[in-house]
Order: C-alpha cells, then sequence, then structure tokens
C-alpha cells in the first residue's frame, strides 16, 4: 500500500508541479486517497518512503540510465535483430520528436525525495542515527538525480519542495530552468548536508542503498566534472581527490576475479560501493537482456569458444558491442571475455563474423530460462581509482598506482608487459580514458567519461564535425508542450 501511495504521489505532483494542468489520460488513483496526517507519523512510514523511492529510481535504471550515459557512445552499435530504433541514440540522430527518454520520472523520483526531506524530520524515531541515515540517503539520492540531469539535458528545473496542490493561475505554476551552475552548486550543498548526516563509513549489507563510501564517490565525480566542464579547475581537483581517497577507507577492494564483480550470485560483493537491486518476482529485467542473444539465434555452426561464453541464449540482440569498442581490447585483458564475445561462422570453411553479444550483465539461468536481473552498478571501487588517477593527473601529481592496481588484475600474468609509466598530462588522460572505456564498458559511463574528457567529439564517428551542442539530449517536444517556460536546447531548435 505504502509504495503504491508513494508513486501516485510522485506521478501526479510532479506533473502538476513542473508540466502542466493536463493529466486527463493518466491512469492513476484519486489524489483524495492520499492523507498526509496518515501516512508521515511513524519510523515504518519513513522508511517505506526511502525504499519506495530506490523501487522508483530501479525503473530508471532498468533501461533510461544506460541511454543517457553510454548508450551515444562509440562502443554500441547495431545488432543482429531489430533495434527497435535505438539507433538514433549511437547514431546521434536525436530530435525533439525523437529525443530519447525524458526527464518526467526523474522528476518523479525528486517529488517522493523531496517528500522525504519535507516530512521525515518531524517524525521521532528510536535511534537518531537511523533518522539521519534516511535523510542522508535521500540528499544524496536528489544529488545523484540532478547529477543525471544536467550532464544530460544541461538547464533543467531545481525543485527542492513537494507539490502538494497545485494552482495553474499562480505565478509559479510552471518552472523554469536553471542554469547548470545553479544545478551544480544545489548539488554540492546536498553532498554536504549527506555527509554531515551519514555516522560512519559502512556500507549497508547488499550494497543496494546510499553510504558514505558511495556519497564520497559521487562527490569526486562530480567535482571532476566542475573542474573539467565548469572550468572548476584546481580547487575542484583537490576537493574531488580528498573524497575519492576517503573512499579507499572503507570496505572496499577489488575482487581478484573480473567476473565475479557483476555475477547474480555474488550481489553485494566488496569491490561494489552502490548498486541498483534486481530480483525475480520484485522487478523486470534489466538493459543486459538487449545486448544478449535468443537461443534460436545462436547458430549451430558457431565457433565453441563463442557458445561456451553464452551457454543458455536470452534476450534478444537488439544492439551490440561495436567493432570500434571490441578492437581496443587485447587478447591478454582478462576484462575481454567477461565484457562481450564475437560469434564466428564458417560457411565453406571460411571464418565469418556473424554477432557481437555483451556478456558483462548477462544475468542467470533459472529454471532453463536466462533472466537478467544483476545489479546494476552505480559505482564501484575500480571506477574511484580511475577517479582518483584522473584527479592526480589534473594536479600534476603521478597516476600510476591506481592506473596500474586496475591493470594487475585485469592482465594477470601478462601485467609486466602492460605497466602504465606515466608521460605528460595529455598522454596520461588518453590512458585514463581507454583504460575506463576498458573497464566500465556498459556500464553507463562512457559517454559522460567523453564530455568529461573533451573527446566526445573526436571518438563518436557520428558526431565528427557536427554541433557541440548535441551533446546535450534535447527536451521532449511533448514535454515543451505541456511547459511554457521551457526552452528548448539550441541545437535542437529548427
Amino acid at each position: 500500500m505504502m509504495k503504491r501511495i508513494i508513486e501516485n504521489i510522485g506521478i501526479v505532483m510532479v506533473l502538476f508541479a513542473l508540466l502542466s494542468s493536463c493529466t486527463k489520460n493518466l491512469e492513476l488513483s484519486p489524489i483524495s486517497e492520499i492523507s498526509v496526517a496518515s501516512l508521515w507519523k511513524t519510523e515504518e512510514d519513513a522508511k517505506g518512503a526511502i525504499n519506495g523511492i530506490y523501487a522508483r529510481f530501479r525503473t530508471q535504471v532498468q533501461e533510461n540510465l544506460y541511454r543517457w550515459g553510454g548508450a551515444r557512445s562509440e562502443e554500441i552499435s547495431y545488432g543482429i535483430n531489430g533495434s527497435e530504433g535505438r539507433e538514433f541514440l549511437f547514431n546521434n540522430t536525436l530530435s525533439a520528436v525523437n529525443p530519447g527518454p525524458d526527464w518526467l520520472r526523474l522528476y518523479s523520483v525528486l517529488h517522493d525525495v523531496n517528500l522525504v526531506l519535507k516530512y521525515v524530520p518531524n517524525i521521532d524515531f528510536t535511534d537518531q542515527k537511523e533518522k539521519n541515515k534516511i535523510l542522508a540517503e535521500a540528499y544524496t539520492m536528489r544529488a545523484y538525480i540532478y547529477y543525471i540531469l544536467v550532464r544530460t539535458w544541461g538547464a533543467v528545473p531545481i525543485i527542492k519542495e513537494p507539490t502538494e496542490s497545485f494552482n495553474p493561475s499562480a505565478p509559479d505554476a510552471y518552472k523554469t530552468q536553471n542554469s547548470p551552475e545553479e544545478i551544480f552548486a544545489f548539488i554540492k550543498e546536498d553532498i554536504g548536508l549527506a555527509s554531515g548526516l551519514f555516522a560512519d563509513n559502512a556500507i549497508p549489507a547488499g550494497r543496494a542503498y546510499w553510504s558514505k563510501p558511495a556519497l564520497n564517490a559521487l562527490k569526486g565525480d562530480v567535482y571532476l566534472w566542475t573542474g573539467k566542464i565548469l572550468n572548476g579547475g584546481r580547487a575542484d581537483f583537490e576537493i574531488a581527490l580528498s573524497a575519492l581517497e576517503d573512499v579507499k577507507t572503507a570496505d572496499v577492494t577489488l575482487l581478484s576475479s573480473f567476473d565475479q564483480v557483476f555475477r547474480g550470485t555474488n550481489k553485494g560483493n566488496k569491490e561494489v560501493l552502490f548498486a541498483v537491486q534486481f530480483k525475480q518476482n520484485e522487478s523486470g529485467n534489466q538493459y543486459g537482456q538487449d545486448m544478449y542473444i535468443a537461443p534460436t539465434e545462436i547458430p549451430s555452426d558457431g565457433d565453441a569458444a563463442s557458445r561456451g561464453l553464452i551457454g543458455v541464449g536470452g534476450g534478444l540482440n537488439r544492439w551490440a558491442p561495436s567493432e570500434i569498442l571490441r578492437s581496443q581490447f587485447q587478447s591478454t585483458d582478462t576484462r575481454k571475455n567477461v565484457t562481450f564475445t564475437e560469434i564466428y561462422r564458417f560457411p565453406s570453411g571460411v571464418r565469418t563474423f556473424y554477432a557481437s553479444v555483451a556478456l558483462k550483465y548477462k544475468g542467470g539461468v533459472t529454471g532453463g530460462a536466462r533472466l537478467f536481473l544483476d545489479d546494476v552498478i552505480i559505482y564501484r571501487y575500480a571506477d574511484v581509482l580511475l577517479m582518483i588517477a584522473e584527479a592526480k593527473n589534473a594536479l600534476d601529481l603521478d597516476p600510476s598506482d591506481e592506473i596500474n592496481e586496475v591493470r594487475q588484475r585485469a592482465y594477470g600474468a601478462n601485467y609486466a608487459a602492460n605497466v602504465f609509466v606515466s608521460t605528460d598530462k595529455i598522454a596520461n588522460d588518453e590512458a585514463i580514458l581507454k583504460e575506463r572505456l576498458l573497464e566500465l564498458a556498459f556500464e553507463g559511463k562512457r559517454w559522460w567519461d567523453l564530455i568529461r574528457f573533451d573527446k566526445a567529439m573526436d571518438l563518436v564517428p557520428s558526431l565528427q564535425s557536427r554541433d557541440r551542442g548535441l551533446l546535450l539530449f534535447p527536451i521532449s517536444q511533448s514535454t515543451l508542450s505541456l511547459n511554457p517556460k521551457l526552452i528548448q536546447n539550441e541545437a535542437y531548435r529548427n
């Protein structure tokens, strides 16, 4: 009941507050059945509300987070099945009428967060630390959602309060967009508030909730972005490095096996800082299902190595690891056969490429069927190490230790031939960006990495010699039509 009420509040109020009163087609329970007085009284109400936030956020992680954070990069291309229109993402042919996922459901998550931040402070808790933890998680989630929004669309509306009534005639009924500078100031404020509320560096069992170490990973990520994109420079890089170094003091480590970081049988492992949980009978499959391959599409005359890596088929090969990505992995890199496989056929004895399949989030087999229920990792320790290397390089420090820690696991017995040696800042940055591609492919990082390193226009073939304004997503035409104060991003105005 709590989850249904929270969902109703979020969808109804966000559409009212952000967009317009055009809700006649929404199939929702009446607002009149939602009573603030009956909901926000006990610890259980607060815990139910914060759990509802994670549940709603998961619906965005199922597909949309990768579409915003990875799909427009060079790591993805056509699969062997119909793409269902996904090519407009990796071919970068977005428009106001074909914009990719819009932001409405993210604002629904924000509405839920704002309810928690408004009402939970007034609830009595047996343990104040538990109350503070819930508030800290809410502030962190709000910071992270706005971080998605500002990187994806640039200027977006900041909404700090839940909207519990709506008057379309009111002067502030429709929200205007805030500048990226204002949004990042707000994100950093929330990060500061959350940091003061987490009691310690503990990471919850399962690692499916925000914690102080995960917050510090987010903080480092944010300050690297503003250091580079908003000219925050050395001051921001120093803050990023300090936050990321703090993560090292938590209960985290690189696993000895790269494969085991992602497997459903090893969820909540010590490399994970924060992941979104997927469970049978609780959630649908995550986006790995659209990068795999149906049993009927696995060729009987395919090579034995790829068939062994794939095992039981599942999902559909809607889009797949690109040749650009695949060509950058060395055969000695143990990450290669965890990240993807290539299927070859042998018609008339000639080795012929057939398909590529992403393996990182390949799920597991239950009752003979493959289910894609691996947790989707938002932050993990290898990501943090490479962000530390990035911050160090920006500060004219040697990034070798962190890069080599990642490489040592990746190359194992072949590490000696792949030791990183620092040279100059430009070459170091190129090495860090490539290492992030090899380490974090299909984790929804690559597109934003390319923007942060200022390499998207160079490394994504479909963007070369085009308008830099295309680095932002367009605001959907349907969203624009509902809110007269919204202004379309410049590259999509024609």
